[in-house]
This record gives structure tokens, sequence and C-alpha cells, in this order.
């Protein structure tokens, strides 16, 4: 029998290769699990965004194109694996996700003058627009929070949520520097 997951367990760094060695504790799926509770917190800030997104004139935009927009508005016409790199997005769900994005009339994929088998990507004037409308929502997104939680809580949730978005990256250091 093929072991299609092979490729994928060879490509784990020793990070994410592990098993639970503390046999003291049953193991438990619950309401209170981090990972549930990260997902159902994601849920609702793409909920609000989107609603501010739709509010704004811009329905055809998913919190979720963020992750490709934002080195976009940093740097417009990036090659499309260097926009993956900086999205942290697998050359799948770039596919994807641009594919989804030009549909929308938010990018345009264009050959790269210097190497024809690369594309580049583009934001349209409707994305650039957009981002004025992004900065508002998450600045509003922002002053909800605050009104709601002590500054130094969302300092500490800030530096947890990087540390977990880097999560099996690389080998586990603790305090080590972003």
């Amino acid at each position: 029998m093929i072991d299609v997951l092979a490729p994928e367990r060879a490509a784990l760094a020793p990070a994410q290769r592990w098993e639970s060695k503390d046999l003291r504790r049953k193991p438990t799926v619950n309401p209170e699990n981090l990972g549930f509770l990260l997902a159902k917190a994601s849920q609702r800030w793409n909920e609000l965004l989107g609603a501010r997104f739709r509010q704004a004139g811009y329905p055809e935009v998913s919190p979720a194109f963020g992750s490709i927009l934002l080195p976009l508005f940093e740097e417009d016409g990036l090659r499309m694996t260097d926009l993956g790199q900086r999205a942290g997005l697998s050359k799948q769900t770039m596919t994807t996700m641009i594919r989804l994005m030009d549909d929308r009339g938010l990018v345009e994929r264009r050959s790269d003058p210097l190497d024809r088998r690369a594309a580049r990507i583009f934001l349209t004037e409707r994305s650039r627009a957009f981002k004025k409308v992004a900065a508002q929502a998450l600045d509003v997104m922002d002053t909800l929070v605050k009104s709601q939680i002590e500054p130094d809580q969302i300092n500490s949730a800030r530096g947890v949520l990087k540390v977990i978005a880097r999560l099996g990256l690389h080998e586990y250091r603790p305090n080590a520097p972003d």
C-alpha cells in the first residue's frame, strides 16, 4: 500500500512531529480548546470585517483576501511565488485565491517581462481604492477590541498570536526574537 501522507510527514519540521507524552491527562475535545477558540474568534472577526466591507460598498472583498492584499499594498506587482511566500500561502491556495480575486476585479495577472513563465500580480484601481476602506475597517475593529480588552492583554495577545502563527515553522525556542 502506498503511504499518501509520506511527503507531508517528511516535510514536517521536528517541532511538528510530536505525540502527547503526558500520560497523566486524557486528551479531550471541548469548547475551551485553544484551537477551537482561535477558530471561533477568527470566524467572528471575519464576519464583522466582511460586514464593514459590504457596508462600504465592497461586497466582493472577502476578509480572507487580506493575506494577499496586504503584501500587494506594500509592493504591487509581485511575482506569484514571492507573493505566496509573503502571504504564507501554498501554491495551490495562491492559485485559487488569485483566480477568485481576478474574477472579482481585485487583481490582474500579467506575464513577467523578464521571465514569461512567471506571473506578476497587480492590484486593480478597485483594490487600490479599497486600501483606505480596509484601513478604516481595521481601525474600527481595533477600537471595538480596545473598548473591551485592557491594553496589556491586547499586547500579550499579539505576542501569543505571532507565536501561534509560526508554530512548526522553526525549531521551538522559548523567548526567541521575532
